[in-house]
């Protein structure tokens, strides 16, 4: 049986605490998928310890110390760990199959696999047509140096692609196809690589990596921006709020940083310290009424929750990946906020909150669909509910294992029911 998350936080809601974060997921991934193709040269430091970079780490150490003969890799439900090996896996030699639960079998990796397979990856699909698992039989004998990439995909397609690109014979160019979506996890890989010895050139929709050798370097992996605004939330919904968190710096690679700026007008404003950042809760100021989150769509589960909260009849667009997430994440904010009387509409991508029926009941049960981002995201609501139970709280792994942790240093009560 699955262990639940009963949270409440009794007295005044006044949080003055200090939260030193895991490293980030999206930098260790990365991090990792970088080290393992430019074999040992490459070192990481500051490694997440979030289920999917645990998992990640795992399955390349495993790779590595095998003979190339066929293997079952299991991702579980590691999203990003399934992207970036469906890339890198056609590059070595052996026959693998890429694998991972029920619900990855039901996210799409189509539009990456045939990419691959254009340029001479040997990749075919196991069970379902455009989905894992994935039959992949390496090494990759290249045929095309260049191929199409539509922009407005999950980044981690193409990032994925990117950073095999100077391991390949031919090197690769991205052509990518509209507007690019989640342009910060793209910068991020090139900035990442770049400081692995690895150079490109962005001509117009163009991305190019020539074939190169990587250089002697180590990658310091930051902490986490998305495991920040959890904390960005309760500074948020707290009477009183002043919360460090170190090691956070002002200009970050991650496209979730954003955070800083979202949440200004949410009344929390931020301090550059000598040793990181601290939040402090101020006066609202929302002179936007919609919100574009498509570079950072990781943060839109904890913003809409919040804006629900404060009673914010708010409108959000660029949120066309949330359906192919963890779990169809428009759908399950639909059902969870309907739970305190706040509706998501959707208009030709448009996403608009109605608070008016807004409503705090003494208990509230919400489901997290398998998703870490909707355990965290609805917890901070424990601030306005007297009991708040999160289902499978152990989903909060996959990213910010310590969660619950730091919220009981922060005056939560968390009990396990």
């Amino acid at each position: 049986m699955s262990k639940h998350a009963l949270v409440s936080f009794t007295g005044n809601t006044e949080i003055h605490t200090e939260i030193a974060l895991t490293g980030s997921k999206s930098e260790c991934n990365r991090a990792l998928i970088i080290s393992a193709a430019s074999k040992g040269s490459v070192e990481v430091e500051n490694m997440s310890i979030a289920a999917d970079s645990v998992t990640l780490d795992r399955i390349l150490n495993q790779i590595s110390s095998t003979d190339p003969h066929q293997q079952t890799v299991d991702v579980g439900p590691a999203g990003t760990a399934m992207r970036f090996l469906t890339a890198y896996l056609p590059t070595l030699p052996g026959q693998f199959l890429l694998t991972g639960t029920e619900r990855m079998k039901q996210r799409p990796i189509g539009i990456l696999a045939e990419a691959l397979k254009a340029i001479g990856a040997d990749i075919s699909y196991a069970e379902k047509e455009g989905f894992p698992p994935l039959s992949i039989n390496g090494p990759l004998a290249q045929s095309e140096g260049a191929v199409k990439i539509k922009g407005d995909i999950s980044s981690q397609y193409i990032s994925a692609l990117l950073m095999i690109a100077p391991t390949l014979e031919q090197g690769l160019t991205l052509q990518i196809e509209g507007e690019l979506t989640s342009l910060p996890y793209v910068n991020m890989t090139l900035n990442m690589l770049e400081e692995a010895g690895i150079s490109h050139t962005w001509d117009g929709n163009n991305i190019s990596i020539k074939p190169q050798p990587f250089k002697a370097a180590t990658l310091l992996v930051e902490p986490d921006w998305s495991a920040a605004s959890y904390w960005y939330s309760i500074a948020c919904l707290a009477e009183n709020a002043t919360i460090s968190l170190p090691y956070l710096k002002e200009k970050s690679l991650q496209g979730d940083s954003r955070i800083r700026s979202i949440m200004t007008a949410f009344g929390v404003q931020t301090a550059t310290t000598a040793t990181g950042i601290t939040l402090s809760s101020s006066e609202t100021d929302f002179s936007d009424e919609i919100l574009d989150l498509k570079d950072c769509p990781d943060l839109a589960q904890t913003i809409i929750v919040c804006a629900a909260a404060l009673k914010k009849n708010l409108s959000f667009t660029g949120l066309e990946t949330l359906k192919i997430k963890e779990t169809d994440r428009i759908k399950a904010l639909q059902n969870e906020l309907s739970k305190i009387g706040v509706t998501l509409s959707e208009d030709n991508l448009v996403y608009t909150l109605n608070c008016e029926g807004l409503h705090f009941p003494d208990r509230v049960i919400f489901g997290t669909y398998e998703d870490h981002r909707m355990a965290m995201a609805f917890a901070p609501l424990s601030l306005l509910i007297k009991e708040v139970v999160l289902e499978e709280m152990d989903v909060v792994e996959k990213s910010y294992p310590d969660f619950w942790k730091d919220l009981r240093k922060a005056g939560f009560t968390v009990e396990v029911i």
